[in-house]
């Protein structure tokens, strides 16, 4: 039986626990997808590390929404939306990240989780791996769905998501340089975020899978 959950937003004092979440969520997940150098590199806890401790205590961050889920004292999900930045959408909010353990998928810790980021009746839109059926039905259930735009970025396929709103479909990029960067990317940092938070030679380890 699964400890109760508790779900609520996210602190400047859960910043390494949130760390510790998204890259265990990432090798749980994306194993096959990705390359296991990236999932298994030393820098990677570091660096989510790093940045979630900036989300949750500077102030360029100041209109993003981040939140936790917690069994029994110990953070096991984790969310963050925010403003939209890409060129061709009408939406207004993004969602970035949305990660819950494995031991507690069914447990409606992501649906929660996103309702604590995003309003239900916001307009908004996501980036999410492809193939990743088990994350794709969990929004098709929340009224996302496919828009058209898709890209490929390190050898991974990516769909864009959408709800309540309309956009251009873009094409996709076999190399992923043609179309615009998701607002965060695989963990939640924009392109300018990447560039203010991580140094160079760790910023094409830095990718967002839903």
């Amino acid at each position: 039986m699964r400890s109760p959950l508790t779900v609520r937003p996210a602190r400047p004092d859960d910043a390494d626990a949130m760390a510790n979440v998204h890259v265990e969520s990432w090798q749980q997940t994306y194993r096959g997808l990705m390359r296991d150098e990236a999932l298994d590199d030393p820098d990677l806890l570091l660096a989510r590390h790093r940045f979630w401790r900036a989300v949750l205590t500077e102030e360029r961050y100041g209109s993003f929404q981040a939140a936790v889920a917690e069994a029994d004292g110990t953070v096991v999900g984790i969310a963050l939306a925010g403003p939209a930045t890409e060129p061709d959408v009408t939406w207004d909010a993004q969602l970035y990240v949305l990660y819950v353990l494995k031991s507690f998928h069914g447990s409606r810790a992501g649906r929660e989780l996103m309702d604590t980021v995003l309003a239900v009746d916001d307009a908004a839109g996501l980036w999410v791996a492809d193939p990743n059926p088990r994350a794709q039905a969990f929004y098709a259930k929340q009224g996302f769905a496919p828009d058209g735009a898709a890209k490929v970025e390190d050898g991974v396929r990516e769909v864009r998501m959408a709800r309540g709103a309309h956009c251009r479909p873009l094409m996709v990029s076999p190399a992923g340089s043609n179309v615009p960067v998701p607002t965060l990317k695989m963990g939640a940092e924009s392109a300018r975020a990447r560039r203010e938070v991580f140094p160079p030679e760790q910023r094409r380890r830095v990718h967002h899978l839903q």
